[in-house]
């Protein structure tokens, strides 16, 4: 069982959460690029059992074997499992927020009861996209096939008809337009 993290400085704790194709890796990247380096924000890497991939997400990609082996260790302050992959967020975070720093993490929304439980002065921000678009997008990406496309968006329509209702302190972000409206209402956010 992970312990509760006792915030013991201003450092703030953005959990950006959205369906797959809504844009959250382009957001973080759009956000990267504006920030240019300001070092009182910070974004995590994930650590994911998947390959590498040429575009999208920036993540640190491990085995299974050494996933379950940092996972035994403690080196994960938040973990879950979608989509057949790992996911963890390692618990250089907690140092980051103790160094007053703002620390972005792409979560699950699935995860996100726990992530409150763990970190409750987290925020968290919702990008929202028409069914439409993230068909659209997924399609592009071309990471999933056409019945995995179509699982997603059921699980998506199904997620966002109880989602609003649980969670305290949301900014909701469409990101049906332009990368750089989205992006610089998230950036808004982050500074």
């Amino acid at each position: 069982m992970m312990k509760k993290y006792e915030a013991k400085t201003k450092g703030r704790f953005f959990y950006l959460i959205g369906p797959s194709g809504s844009g959250k890796d382009s957001l973080i990247s759009y956000a990267r690029q504006r920030l240019n380096g300001n070092g009182s924000v910070v974004f995590a890497h994930r650590y994911i059992t998947r390959p590498p991939l040429t575009s999208g997400e920036n993540h640190i990609a491990l085995s299974k074997e050494e996933f379950m082996q940092r996972f035994t260790r403690g080196f994960f302050a938040m973990h879950w499992q979608s989509h057949a992959c790992y996911y963890g967020i390692g618990v250089e975070i907690n140092l980051w927020l103790m160094k007053q720093c703002n620390v972005v993490v792409n979560g699950s929304r699935e995860y996100l009861p726990q992530a409150l439980r763990l970190y409750p002065q987290i925020k968290v921000v919702l990008i929202d996209v028409s069914h439409a678009e993230i068909k659209q997008r997924l399609q592009i990406r071309g990471r999933e096939n056409s019945d995995e496309i179509h699982t997603r968006l059921i699980h998506n329509r199904k997620f966002k008809k109880s989602f609003l209702l649980n969670v305290p302190d949301i900014v909701i972000i469409n990101n049906d337009g332009t990368l750089k409206a989205a992006g610089e209402q998230f950036v808004q956010q982050l500074v």
